[in-house]
Parts: C-alpha cells; sequence; structure tokens
C-alpha cells in the first residue's frame, strides 16, 4: 500500500487498544514512514522495487531506530498534541524505540501479504507471508480499522475515568 492511509487504521486502532503502553505518536508515524520509500521510488523514477530493502524487517529496523530517534527529538511537539486530544503520556527511551519497532513491523507484515517483491529478512530473498491473506482480505481489514479506532477513541473521551 504505497503511501496510502490504510495504514492509519491498524496503527490507530492498535495504539489505543495498546495506550498508554505503546507511545501513540511514534507508532502513528512508524507504521507510514517506511512508505517513503515506494514514494521515492515512483516521483525520482528509481529503477528499485516499490517495496524495496527497507520493506524488510532487517533493514526496516534501522527505519525504526531512526524514527525512534526522530520522535525523541520531537517530544516536546508531540506532548501538547497528545494533550489536546486528551491522550497524555510519558515516554522513555526505551518506550519509544520498541514502540518504533512495533509499528514498523505491523506495517511490513501487512504489506507482507500482498507484494511479491518483498524479501523479508533482506538480503536473504524470500517472502513466506505472500498470498496468506488476500489483498481484499487486508484492505477490508485496514478500512475497518479507521471506524473501529474512532469509536475506541470516543468511549475513551466519554467515559468515566477510573482509578
Amino acid at each position: 500500500m504505497p503511501f496510502t492511509p490504510f495504514h492509519l487504521g491498524p496503527a490507530l486502532l492498535f495504539g489505543l487498544l495498546l495506550f498508554p503502553h505503546l507511545d501513540l505518536p511514534t507508532f502513528l508515524l512508524s507504521n507510514v514512514i517506511v512508505d517513503l520509500e515506494p514514494f521515492l521510488v515512483l516521483v525520482l523514477g528509481l529503477r528499485w522495487p516499490l517495496h524495496g530493502p527497507f520493506h524488510s524487517y532487517t533493514l526496516g529496523t534501522l527505519v525504526a531506530l531512526g524514527t525512534a530517534l526522530l520522535m525523541l527529538l520531537m517530544m516536546p511537539l508531540t506532548r501538547p498534541l497528545t494533550s489536546l486530544f486528551r491522550l497524555p503520556q510519558d515516554s522513555s527511551p526505551r518506550k519509544v524505540a520498541v514502540t518504533s519497532l512495533l509499528g514498523l513491523y505491523l506495517h511490513l507484515t501487512l504489506d507482507a501479504f500482498l507484494y511479491s517483491e518483498m524479501n523479508l529478512l533482506y538480503p536473504l530473498r524470500g517472502n513466506p507471508l505472500l498470498g496468506l491473506a488476500s489483498l481484499h482480505a487486508v484492505y477490508q481489514f485496514c478500512t475497518l480499522c479507521f471506524p473501529l479506532a474512532l469509536l475506541l477513541y470516543l468511549y475513551r473521551l466519554l467515559s468515566p475515568r477510573r482509578g
């Protein structure tokens, strides 16, 4: 799903389900940032697979760690936003790093069902997840996650605080 909003549905749903154990802004960004690879391939006309080496668990890990560093630097900007949406949280560098890895791996796993050019353990060739779920099923799952996430968010906003 090159640079589409489809990854935001699962990111938001899982991010809210696991809130506050995950750093929500990091989880959202790490679920979409790796799609810079297909975007650049298309825009620059590169002779590179759309879902190339960075769409692997190996090089994707580097993307996730870079994203974690970026999010740690951006924390002074993201904290007021999470408070604005009534989702304030404190995060440690470890929490941000783990969150970034989980977000990126969720993205890669969803894509792996669909794209034959992905090599999940680059430089090793192969994608054992290819075809285990249909394009229709993955898109339907991603599409359904977004309204479910909105309902979960509304529930969090409207339910009385516990403890």
